[in-house]
């Protein structure tokens, strides 16, 4: 469920679809009142929203689920945005969800302590691919707003995943592992991966360089 009053949905900034050329994408936009942008000199493509996650509507079934022993796939690709137009009426929108933010709620709705976010690094790394590259083994949420505050987790790579990561590390009792799926069973056994915790549980961070 989000938010018809969401700010992302006067800015839309994801762009989705295919690409089109700047003849197509126009009229597109005439046609269907789509909101068009250039793509990285690929060409033009649709933007919509993409506003924040505030509830799961099936949680409870996810729940019963996972406590009866099951592995349940949910969220998938962020799951489906709709809106809550009376109380258990809902109505899509065009709109995505950040998959990272999905994941950190349904986490957080759970109750579980651990979130895994997988990525394409084993480990989190500060001045990423530059001389003076640093890996964190481990940083409290305060830490990794201040990381993301210095702009050293940009918004198309690292930042969707640290943003999910403080929201969910941001309360007592839970914690998040970023590792690969390939370290993922070294990571949760605590020797890889870099671990987002709660700023109560402050302790080194910095790993090899």
């Amino acid at each position: 469920v989000v938010d018809p009053a969401d700010p992302a949905f006067v800015n839309p900034t994801k762009p989705i679809g295919p690409f089109y050329s700047l003849a197509d994408a126009t009229a597109k936009r005439e046609r269907s009142g789509w909101q068009i942008v250039e793509d990285s000199g690929r060409g033009y493509r649709r933007v919509v929203a993409s506003p924040q996650p505030l509830r799961i509507v099936e949680s409870a079934q996810i729940r019963s689920l996972v406590d009866a022993g099951f592995v349940v796939i949910a969220v998938g690709g962020g799951g489906i945005p709709v809106i809550e137009t009376a109380p258990g009426t809902y109505r899509g929108v065009e709109a995505v969800i950040d998959k990272d933010r999905a994941s950190a709620l349904l986490a957080a709705s759970l109750e579980v302590p651990l979130l895994v976010l997988s990525t394409g690094v084993e480990r989190v790394a500060v001045h990423y691919r530059q001389p003076d590259q640093r890996f964190l083994d481990r940083m409290t949420a305060a830490e990794a707003r201040g990381y993301l505050a210095d702009g050293e987790f940009p918004k198309g790579s690292m930042g969707p995943k640290i943003e999910a990561a403080i929201a969910f590390a941001s309360r007592p009792g839970r914690e998040v592992l970023i590792t690969t799926p390939a370290a993922l069973e070294e990571g949760v056994a605590g020797r890889t991966g870099t671990r987002v915790v709660p700023d109560e549980a402050a302790g080194p961070i910095a790993g090899g360089g």
